[in-house]
C-alpha cells in the first residue's frame, strides 16, 4: 500500500466540495460575510464625516453675517437644515440629536468686528460622540481665519491679522472633556446585548432538534406563541444582569454621568432584549445545525457593532450605509442610551427611537412564530 496516493487525496476533496455544496448556509457565510466586510470598511465607514447637519441661530443679517453664513454652507463639514429662533429651541434640537451643531451669531456682530474687538461666534456641539464633531470644529476654526480676507481691504485689511478677525467658542455639551468613554461605554450595553443574546438564543431550538428533545415539545399542547416566550423569559433575566453590570461599572470604573432616569434606561432594555431574543429564535428556526446558528448570528452582528455608529460616526457613513444601519435595532437602541444618560433625555424625547425597535420586535415574533410553526410541521 502506497504512503500516499494522489487518486485518494482527490477522492478527499471532491467528497469536501460536494459536502460544501450540500450545506449552502456556511457556503454563502463563507462567501457572503467577506463580501460584507469588503463593502463596509471600503465603502461605508468614514472616521472623517461630512455634511454633519447644523442649526443656525441668527441675531445679526448684516453683510459679514451672511458671508459667515455662506462661507458655512459651502463647507464639507457643516450642512444648514435648522433656523432656531430662541435658545432653547436650539437646545432641544441638539437634545434629541436632530443637528449636530447650532452656530449663534450675536446681534452685535457686524459692530463689533468693523471696531476689531474679534466678535464671538458661540458654536454648540453634540459632543456624545467625540469623533464625529472633532475634525469640523478644527475646519470652523480654519474657516474663522480666512472667511473674511476678501471682503477686509482697504481700511479694514489691518482686522485679517492673525489668528483671524472672529472669535468662533466651541460649547461641546454632553461631554465637554471629549472623553471617549462617555460614548464607547453606554453603547456597549447595545453591543453585548446584541451578541450575546442572538448567538445564545439562535442555538435554543437548534440544539433541541439536534438532541432528539423537539420530540419532546411536539408531544404537548404547548403552542408556538408560548414556547418562544417561555425560551426568551429565562434569557431576558440574563440580559437585565448583563445591563446592571454594565451600568455599575459605567458608573463607578469609568465614572459616565448619569443624568437621566434609569428605570427609563431598564425599560427600553426590555423591548431591545426582547427584540434580539425573537431574531435569534427565528435564525434557530432557519438553521440546520447549530453551526449554521452561530454564523447566522454572526452575520446579523457584523453589519449591527459596523452600521449603528457604535465603532464610526454614523452621519459619517453614505446614505445607503445609514439606511441599512437604521434598520438595524441597536442603532436606535445607542441613541437612546446615550441620549438617556448623557443629556437626560426623557420619554418624549426618545419616542422617535423607539417606534423603530417596536417595528422589529414585532416583524422578528412573527417571523420566528411562523418559522416555528413550520419546524414543528
Amino acid at each position: 500500500m502506497h504512503f500516499f496516493s494522489f487518486h485518494r487525496l482527490w477522492a478527499i476533496v471532491l467528497k469536501e466540495f460536494i459536502q460544501m455544496r450540500r450545506d449552502r448556509v456556511t457556503f454563502g457565510m463563507m462567501v457572503g460575510i467577506p463580501l460584507i466586510q469588503l463593502m463596509l470598511f471600503g465603502f461605508a465607514i468614514n472616521s472623517d464625516p461630512r455634511h454633519l447637519p447644523t442649526a443656525l441661530r441668527v441675531a445679526d443679517h448684516g453683510p459679514f453675517a451672511r458671508a459667515l453664513i455662506a462661507a458655512l454652507r459651502q463647507s464639507d463639514y457643516f450642512t444648514i437644515t435648522r433656523e432656531a429662533a430662541t435658545e432653547a429651541e436650539a437646545a432641544q434640537l441638539l437634545r434629541r440629536g436632530e443637528v449636530q451643531f447650532v452656530i449663534n451669531i450675536p446681534e452685535d456682530f457686524t459692530r463689533r468686528l468693523l471696531r476689531g474687538e474679534r466678535p464671538t461666534v458661540l458654536v454648540e456641539a453634540d459632543a456624545t460622540d467625540p469623533a464625529a464633531t472633532g475634525p469640523a470644529m478644527a475646519a470652523a476654526r480654519t474657516l474663522a481665519a480666512s472667511v473674511f480676507d476678501r471682503d477686509l481691504t482697504g481700511p479694514l485689511a489691518r482686522l485679517r491679522a492673525r489668528p483671524g478677525p472672529v472669535d468662533f467658542q466651541f460649547h461641546a455639551h454632553y461631554n465637554p472633556e471629549n472623553i471617549t468613554q462617555y460614548n464607547v461605554v453606554p453603547g456597549l450595553m447595545g453591543v453585548v446585548l446584541t451578541m450575546t443574546m442572538v448567538v445564545i438564543t439562535a442555538l435554543a431550538i437548534t440544539r433541541e432538534r439536534e438532541r432528539g428533545t423537539m420530540e419532546n415539545l411536539l408531544a404537548t399542547p404547548v403552542r408556538p406563541f408560548e414556547v418562544m416566550v417561555g425560551k426568551i423569559i429565562p434569557y431576558i433575566v440574563v440580559g437585565y444582569v448583563q445591563v446592571t453590570l454594565i451600568l455599575i461599572a459605567a458608573h463607578f470604573i469609568f465614572h459616565v454621568p448619569m443624568v437621566g432616569s434609569l428605570p427609563l434606561v431598564y425599560a427600553v432594555s426590555f423591548l431591545f432584549i426582547a427584540a434580539n431574543l425573537a431574531m435569534g429564535i427565528t435564525f434557530s428556526t432557519l438553521a440546520k445545525n447549530q453551526l449554521q446558528a452561530v454564523q447566522m448570528a454572526f452575520f446579523f452582528f457584523l453589519p449591527s457593532i459596523l452600521l449603528s455608529g457604535f465603532m464610526f460616526p454614523f452621519r459619517g457613513m453614505p446614505e445607503w450605509a445609514q439606511w441599512v444601519g437604521s434598520g438595524l435595532p441597536l442603532t436606535h437602541f445607542l441613541r437612546i442610551v446615550r441620549g438617556i444618560l448623557l443629556k437626560g433625555n426623557g420619554p418624549a424625547e426618545i419616542a422617535p427611537e423607539l417606534w423603530p425597535l417596536l417595528l422589529f420586535l414585532a416583524i422578528a415574533m412573527a417571523v420566528g412564530v411562523k418559522r416555528y410553526r413550520q419546524t414543528l410541521d
